[in-house]
């Protein structure tokens, strides 16, 4: 049974073909767009850190766009002093991978994380808990978009991911018909 599955399956990190480049270097040369807030500029150093650690700057083949939606949610009172005891940060991260030469869509996704704390009648050690529930959010959905990203570029490689293909003729042909090339809709 084994012996059937076995030459399906390749290293995700491996190198694609003979002399081809490997998923680190696909991940290296993602560009990642400003990200707005504080837990945007977390996100985007995660990201730089954990797609290329290495310092080295090539030259970019995809473009990372980041939208973000934080909340906080107290869902514990305390019953004696009427305030919250808990805290819990809340966020949503919408991404998008364009290729950079051609504005096409690679890969888009969604990735939700949430971290509580504790907190305190002390004004200074709430914020800080706050922040640190931030950063460790930020840590985690960095991890999620990274795995995401190389399991599409991967994907992509092989010449999987119809469906992001089929979007990206659907915007060509939108494209074309906004320039005015298709006259009578496609055909």
């Amino acid at each position: 049974m084994t012996a059937g599955v076995s030459g399906c399956l390749a290293p995700m990190y491996g190198q694609f073909a003979e002399g081809g480049p490997g998923l680190q270097s696909e991940l290296q040369a993602i560009a990642i767009e400003p990200i707005p807030e504080r837990i945007g500029h977390y996100l985007g150093d995660d990201l730089v850190f954990d797609l290329n650690g290495t310092g080295s700057h090539p030259l970019p083949r995809y473009r990372l766009f980041v939208r973000l939606n934080e909340s906080t949610q107290t869902p514990l009172i305390d019953t004696v002093s009427g305030r919250a005891s808990s805290a819990t940060v809340v966020v949503n991260a919408e991404y998008r991978l364009e290729d950079f030469a051609t504005g096409l869509l690679v890969t888009r996704g969604s990735a939700f994380v949430f971290k509580s704390y504790d907190r305190t009648s002390q004004r200074f050690a709430d914020v800080r808990a706050a922040r640190d529930a931030e950063i460790r959010d930020a840590k985690q959905l960095s991890d999620l978009i990274r795995q995401r990203l190389a399991a599409a570029l991967a994907d992509r490689r092989i010449g999987g991911a119809p469906a992001v293909q089929e979007a990206n003729r659907d915007q060509g042909i939108a494209n074309r018909a906004a320039d005015g090339a298709l006259v009578g809709g496609p055909k």
